[in-house]
């Protein structure tokens, strides 16, 4: 009965979606207050009915109900519960379902968040998120639904996917899509604001809240999809230029320029129509992904097997919303009146010129994606384009941006003074000099390459905390006014250096791993000790042990050094019963910011092990760069200047005696 309950209430939202698409848009374009008022409710409505479909199939998954075929193929009793939970969206289906759920969330969010916002542009919003959640409602209805029946059911499932049996899929997905889903809103905004013909300062501050949410958990979502890639598959690899990982990339890139270009269009009122630009092609490339996923067209560890028939669903999708945006854009975009003008050398135009290398970088990278699939679909020829191609293309593209940060964050708006930024970096630019000296001579590196890719990092992190030094001046105030300049500096000053802080993190520890890790495959015997990186590793011994619904093999290594034990390290090799598969499960030992990585192979036949060993320098700086790029935009979100209200009436002022002074 559940079952069906969550069937219904997926079918009631379809209903309310179509509701949605069509009575709050014709109320704005009309000014029909009835009609507009309608939006909110239905948005509410439908991420109500959603969650109840969904909370169904969540049902079904935690009892094990096998009648569902759903679960029958991705479940088994035996699953731990954690991953009969996550194992909801380990699928096509409830993956889609999860998609669709946070799709109504934002639209619910919008609803209840942005009641300031002009009527007109709140219910064009909504109505324009409406046709997006009607195209997905009907995806999964007709083509994708996760409630169908099997009868008689079966004693058991099918069981998860191995490779998804971890904590992984509990976390990935769900930030990934978020951060995916959430510039749908984006990309409402954008249409509604076409539509009625209101783009300027105070809708670039009514949408960069969205942006900014979308743009966080999508730098988590892709930052722990990588880390996940890097210590369940064995490969040793944190970024392979999978099209799937390059397909939640490109959003990403566009979105991280949506991000500036909105900051200058609030502050000077232009790059209107370069913005919102921006805010449909990011969507549409989110919309890419998908198809890109679950289309069957790629071969990929992260898509999703189906049938052709959802592959050209999800095309048509594409085609309406890409083709209708842009052809939208076309029609209205001239009619749009042209904002504050700025000279080239100024915030502003630091921010353009960011904007300008993000998209073609992301040009390059959609052209490396995609040109293979087109070339085998007209031609049959089959190609590969792999990482020497993206790295010698996005690499040269990136390099610029970072050297450019430290100057646009410390330029002026409106008119900069170069050579003042110059001498105001001359502190930073010593001090990177020193700390690309010292870390060349600790990695004992030689090479030219290394050495620029140092510098280059650290001119990114020691400038973007010098504008936070330059307006406090230590050294100049001393230590106590210094503390309180700190303290009351604008937030978006600590969003500003922490997301560019993060990014220089994130290269230094990209750099520095490309340059100086090592691999060792080694055979071992039991009680062999060999040295690996300035450590001294021992293979103590082999076991087999039976998990909730697998068994392994467990290794168990001592890792030494200067004769101390560092840590003990049990890298195993799992069979998954159902299936059969094999599962390779990496040990990790972190030491600062770096790490060892062990991963075990098959016995020979006079038993030793195949043993890998990775020595991974300053690797954790990757993904910790992340979370500080993340924390950075966590502060510009709540920064208050971004809490927009309705502008209210003035007050009459109230006329009262003045009280005669002495002198009168």
């Amino acid at each position: 009965m559940i079952i069906e309950i969550g069937h219904f209430a997926l079918i009631l939202a379809l209903i309310a979606s179509v509701v949605q698409s069509v009575f709050p848009v014709w109320g704005a374009l009309k000014n029909d207050q009835r009609m507009m008022a309608v939006a909110p409710p239905l948005a509410n409505a439908q991420f109500v009915l959603v969650l109840i479909s969904f909370a169904a199939l969540t049902h079904a998954y935690l009892t094990s109900d096998f009648s569902v075929l759903n679960v029958i193929e991705n479940s088994h009793s035996d699953k731990p519960l954690i991953y009969k939970f996550s194992g909801v969206w380990g699928n096509h289906e409830g993956s889609i379902l999860l998609w669709v759920l946070i799709l109504v969330l934002f639209g619910a969010l919008v609803a209840a968040f942005s009641r300031n916002l002009p009527t007109q542009l709140r219910a064009a919003t909504l109505g324009a998120q409406g046709w997006v959640s009607f195209a997905f409602l009907i995806f999964v209805v007709f083509t994708s639904n996760p409630f169908l029946r099997v009868a008689p059911a079966p004693m058991e499932g099918r069981d998860l996917n191995p490779m998804l049996q971890d904590i992984g899929l509990a976390i990935h997905p769900p930030l990934l899509y978020v951060g995916y889903v959430g510039f749908s809103i984006v990309f409402s905004f954008a249409i509604a604001a076409l539509l009625i013909g209101r783009i300027d300062a105070a809708w670039a501050r009514w949408v960069r809240p969205w942006v900014l949410v979308s743009w966080i958990f999508l730098t988590l979502g892709i930052a722990m999809g990588s880390y996940w890639a890097y210590y369940e598959l064995g490969w040793g690899g944190w970024w392979f230029w999978d099209p799937v990982e390059n397909a939640s990339f490109m959003p990403w890139l566009t979105g991280t320029a949506l991000l500036h270009s909105a900051i200058v269009m609030e502050k000077r009122d232009a790059l209107k129509v370069w913005t919102i630009f921006l805010a449909l092609l990011t969507f549409s490339l989110s919309l890419l992904g998908t198809f890109l996923v679950r289309s069957g067209v790629l071969t990929s560890v992260h898509a999703f097997a189906v049938d052709p028939a959802r592959g050209l669903f999800i095309l048509g999708i594409l085609m309406v919303f890409v083709g209708g945006s842009l052809t939208l854009f076309a029609w209205r975009a001239p009619l749009l009146k042209t904002g504050g003008l700025f000279a080239p050398v100024s915030r502003e135009g630091a921010l353009v010129l960011n904007n300008l290398f993000l998209t073609t970088a992301t040009a390059a990278v959609f052209f490396g994606t995609l040109y293979p699939l087109a070339l085998e679909a007209f031609t049959g020829e089959k190609i590969s384009v792999g990482p020497p191609f993206f790295n010698l293309t996005f690499g040269p593209l990136m390099i610029p941006v970072l050297l450019m940060m430290p100057f646009g964050q410390l330029l002026a708006w409106k008119r900069g003074d170069a050579w003042g930024v110059t001498q105001r970096l001359t502190g930073a630019f010593f001090v990177t000099l020193v700390a690309t000296c010292l870390l060349a001579w600790v990695m004992g590196g030689t090479g030219i390459l290394a050495a620029l890719g140092f510098g280059v990092s650290f001119w990114v992190i020691f400038g973007s905390v010098w504008e936070i030094v330059d307006r406090v001046k230590p050294r100049k105030v001393g230590l106590k006014k210094a503390w309180s300049r700190f303290v009351g500096l604008p937030k978006t000053v600590y969003a500003t250096s922490l997301g560019h802080l993060g990014i220089g993190l994130t290269a230094l520890g990209i750099v520095t791993v490309s340059a100086f890790e090592t691999e060792t495959v080694l055979t071992m015997q039991t009680g062999q000790t060999q040295q690996v990186s300035g450590y001294s590793m021992t293979y103590d011994r082999t076991w087999d042990q039976r998990g909730p619904n697998f068994v392994e093999r467990v290794a168990q290594f001592t890792l030494r050094q200067d004769g101390n034990v560092a840590a003990t390290m049990l890298p195993s090799k799992r069979v998954y019963n159902v299936s059969g598969q094999p599962m390779t499960e990496a040990a990790l030992y972190t030491s600062g910011f770096s790490q060892v990585y062990i991963s075990i192979g098959d016995n020979m036949d006079d038993g030793s092990l195949v043993t890998r060993v990775y020595y991974k320098p300053l690797i954790t700086l990757i993904w910790i760069g992340t979370l500080v790029m993340s924390l950075g935009g966590f502060i510009a979100l709540i920064d208050r200047k971004l809490h927009v209200g309705a502008p209210q009436p003035a007050r009459k002022a109230v006329k009262r005696p003045v009280a005669a002074t002495p002198a009168e």
